[in-house]
Parts: structure tokens; C-alpha cells; sequence
């Protein structure tokens, strides 16, 4: 690790920067629509060759993958903030419950701009790490394997058949009359009629797909228990020379993305061109798939490690670090751009820039916000929101120039 004046762990905040970078990517691409969108819309933003690119290699290498890593980031914050509290001997279980309803009003706000927000549920799941903490190591990674298998999914499909759980629409039909609604409020809408339709409606879109038979809530917190192994074993503080972990993780997830797509393509192939979620062979399917997105997310960890190990590498990967020290501050403002650029409130043009221009848009936004990040932590000790939710964490004010010495925790 390289050295630093701060106790904080250089190779996470850079990882999370490089997290955050790869959902913009993705948020930007598919115009901040945070829901399913019509036909029309994907029509009109993949009309060439290269449009058709982009959008097949965000499918593959970026959507699904790099929200699960910001998750696996949390659980391990999560494990770090435990311990430090242990360290100082505080109980910081209490304190991490109060930092989670924090979050969640933070996320309630972001997410009347943007519907597809992660921090409400974060906030939610969060509460269900502070008990797990103390659980045995073994018992830790055997629920976390049970839910990328797909235990959440199989008992939501037994109860439901496949029917939603909070709002009434078909999950396949892109041209829903709620589908169509919303992208017009979102194309031509003031912001108010955004806010309005997010501020309860979003909310439960968003829980059918988190706790439905897609599952993403239940992958998401096996992710947090991935996390606070990890930071458990100490993996981090030693990571340059646990080669041996690095290149077994490495080996076994390209074994275990083989068999995600091999059992994906073979339940789906099995039902034929008119494809339904509607039986058991489909829930099999999506938990391969949500294997495949395990492995690869492991792998992505892997190769980033092994990479963080080389001293030309680890310069550039560094320039990561301030932009993931302010993860909550980037992500909540990556949003109020998408939605300034895109929406109707704003300069309109949701679905009228192809796949090719929102990539290079987002990966000018991105250099923005790593370029910004550095300029601001040069001065101060935190980005904005992060100050404001640790202040309010701990009924303290916290010096935000640097202008004292403070200990910065990861």
C-alpha cells in the first residue's frame, strides 16, 4: 500500500472509485431512466453498428457488475467501521443504525430525481449487516451463497407465480401503459411531475425488482456479506503479498461464469423463441445469470488487485482514490447532471442522443468528477455529503477545511 498520512486503505477508495466510474457508464447510456423503457426509446438511441456495440459491451462487462461492487464495498465499510468502533470500545452497531436512517433520507431526496437510486435500499439492507457482524465466518458465507443461488427469488416465485409484488405490471411488456406514462413524464414533465411520480410510485417499481423475481435486492446483500469477509480475513491490508487468495478467486470465477451462462442458456434455449417468467426453468435461468454477474465482479476485484500490485499501475489506478473517497457526493450529483442533460426540466434530450454519444458523454463527466475530486480534497477533508452524514452521525461538526489534522476512516 502506498503511503499515506491518513488510516484509510488507498486500494478501496480507488476500487470505489473505479465502481462508480463503471455506473455512470451505464446510468448515462441508458438516459437516466432509473425503469424499464419503450421500445421506441431503445430504438432510437441504437441506430448504427457502434450504438449496437456500446450497448452489447455495457450488457456484458459493465450493467449488474459494478453495483454489485459498490456493494461488496459497503459490507466491507461496514466490517471497517465495526472495528474501529471496537477498537476505540464503542458499540457502533447503534451509531451504524443511525448512519443508515441518515442514508436513506439522503437516498429519499436522490431519488426523486433519479427512480433508480440504491441508497434507499442500501439504508434498508444495511440494517440486516449489524446482527451478521458477530455470526460465525462459515455461517456468513453460506448465506451469502445460498442467496447468489437464488434462495430469495425461489420462495418470492413460490408465493407469487411470478406476479409482482407492489405494482400490478407486466415485467416484460417494455410498452406498459405505466411504462409509457412514465417516460413521458420524465421526456416532457416539470420537475415537480418527477419528483411526484418517484416520491411513492418509483419506490415500489423499484422494490418489485429489488425483492421480485429479479432478485437484485437479495444479490445485493450477499455482496455485503461478500464485503465483510473480506474484511474480516484482512485481505486488503495485505494484499501484495496474498498472491495465492488472489489468483485462486481469479481461476474459480472464470470456472464459475462458464457455468452462470452454461445453465442461463440452457434454461432459456430449453423454453424456446417465446421465453416467459413465468415457471421454474426461468427462475433457474436468472440465478444463472445472476452466477455469471458473481463471477465476474470477482474477477473484476481479481484483476484490479493484481494490477493495484504493479507500480505503474497502481499511479494510475490511485487517481480513482479521491473520486471514490467522495462516492456519495459523485453519485448523487452523476444524477443531477443526467437529469439537468436528459429530462424535460432540463435540456431534454432523453432519447435523442444515440447509445455512441451518452458513452463518450459519460466518460467526459467521469474525468470531470475525478479531476474535481482531487481539486477538492487538496482543501478540504471530505466531499460535502460525505462531511454532512458523518457530522450528523456523530452530533459533531466535523472541521471541513484542512486546516487540523483529523483521522479519516474508510
Amino acid at each position: 500500500m502506498s503511503t499515506t498520512t491518513s488510516s484509510r486503505i488507498e486500494i478501496i477508495d480507488a476500487l470505489r472509485g473505479i465502481a462508480l466510474a463503471g455506473i455512470v457508464l451505464c446510468h448515462m447510456v441508458e438516459n437516466y431512466i432509473g425503469a424499464r423503457a419503450p421500445q421506441s426509446f431503445y430504438e432510437a438511441v441504437s441506430v448504427g453498428p457502434l450504438d449496437q456495440v456500446v450497448d452489447g459491451l455495457l450488457n456484458f462487462f459493465f450493467r449488474g457488475k459494478f453495483i454489485a461492487l459498490f456493494s461488496f464495498l459497503f459490507g466491507l465499510s461496514f466490517f471497517i467501521q465495526m472495528k474501529n468502533g471496537v477498537k476505540k470500545g464503542v458499540a457502533f452497531g447503534g451509531r451504524f443504525l443511525w448512519r443508515l436512517v441518515l442514508l436513506f433520507i439522503i437516498g429519499y431526496v436522490h431519488s426523486l430525481f433519479y427512480r433508480g437510486d440504491i441508497l434507499t435500499i442500501y439504508a434498508i439492507l444495511g440494517i440486516f449487516l449489524i446482527p451478521f457482524y458477530k455470526v460465525d465466518t462459515k455461517w456468513v458465507l453460506a448465506f451469502s451463497a445460498v442467496l447468489f443461488l437464488g434462495l430469495g427469488r425461489y420462495l418470492v416465485f413460490f408465493l407469487t407465480q411470478g406476479e409482482h409484488l407492489f405494482l400490478n405490471i407486466d415485467p416484460m411488456d417494455p410498452n406498459a401503459p405505466n411504462v409509457l406514462a412514465y417516460y413521458n413524464t420524465l421526456k416532457t414533465g416539470s420537475i415537480w411531475e418527477v419528483f411526484q411520480t418517484n416520491a411513492w410510485e418509483g419506490h415500489l417499481d423499484k422494490m418489485n425488482f429489488q425483492y421480485g423475481i429479479f432478485g437484485r435486492g437479495y444479490f445485493t446483500f450477499a455482496f455485503f456479506l461478500i464485503g465483510l469477509y473480506i474484511g474480516r480475513i484482512g485481505f486488503f491490508k495485505r494484499f501484495k503479498t496474498d498472491k495465492k487468495l488472489t489468483k485462486r478467486v481469479l481461476i474459480g470465477s472464470v470456472v464459475l461464469l462458464l457455468i452462470g451462462f452454461g445453465v442461463t442458456a440452457l434454461a432459456f434455449i430449453s423454453m424456446g423463441p417465446e421465453a416467459k417468467l413465468d415457471n421454474w426453468i426461468a427462475m433457474i435461468g436468472l440465478s444463472g445469470l445472476d452466477i455469471a454477474n458473481l463471477a465476474m465482479t470477482l474477477i473484476y476485484i481479481s484483476l484490479f488487485v493484481i494490477l493495484y500490485r504493479k507500480t505503474g499501475m497502481e499511479r494510475w489506478l490511485l487517481k480513482f482514490a479521491p473520486y471514490g473517497r467522495m462516492a456519495l457526493t459523485n453519485y448523487f450529483f452523476q444524477s443531477l447532471f443526467g437529469g439537468l442533460l436528459l429530462y424535460g426540466w432540463g435540456f431534454g434530450y432523453l432519447g435523442e442522443l444515440t447509445s455512441t454519444y451518452t458513452f463518450l458523454l459519460a466518460l467526459l463527466f467521469i474525468a470531470f468528477q475525478v479531476w474535481a475530486s482531487k481539486l477538492w480534497l487538496r482543501r478540504f477533508h471530505y466531499g460535502p455529503l460525505e462531511w454532512a452524514w458523518r457530522s450528523m452521525t456523530f452530533f459533531k461538526i466535523f472541521p471541513l477545511k484542512k486546516t487540523d489534522s483529523i483521522e479519516l476512516d474508510t
